[in-house]
This record gives structure tokens, sequence and C-alpha cells, in this order.
């Protein structure tokens, strides 16, 4: 009985390689892409966010000082 030969690796690997993008088009042509309005008014909405969260580390980080300072000032007796 003659063994079925096999396949190099760097044959094997080109497939799997091809059939991986040939996939991944297939994929990506099945996203439905955002507008132009909508990506300006998504990147709006998360730059508002981050400089919403930014602000609030920020007080937070102040206050947080002011009151370990006075802990520390309270403990110092001074």
């Amino acid at each position: 009985m003659a063994e079925a030969k096999k396949e190099n690796f760097f044959v094997r690997a080109a497939k799997r390689v091809s059939r991986w993008f040939r996939e991944m088009t297939s994929e990506l042509k099945k996203v439905v892409w955002p507008t132009k309005r909508q990506m300006i008014n998504n990147t709006v909405i998360v730059l508002v966010c981050v400089l919403i969260v930014g602000i609030f580390i920020w007080v937070f980080d102040g206050v947080s000082g002011v009151v370990v300072n006075g802990i520390i000032s309270l403990v110092k007796g001074g």
C-alpha cells in the first residue's frame, strides 16, 4: 500500500494563511461601517467622557491629598 504523501510544512502554512485571508475578507464585507457623522459624534462623546472622568480624578486627588495631609498634621501634632 502506498502511503499518501504528506504536504510540506510551508504548503500547509500557506493554505492556512490563504484560508484565513479569505475568511477575513468575507467577514469584513458583512461589517456595517459608521458614517462620517456617526464617527464624529462618537468621537466627541468619547472625548467628553474622558474629560469628565479626568476632572473627577483630578478633584478626587486634590481632596484626598488635603485629607491625607490633614491626618498627617494631626498625627505629628503640628
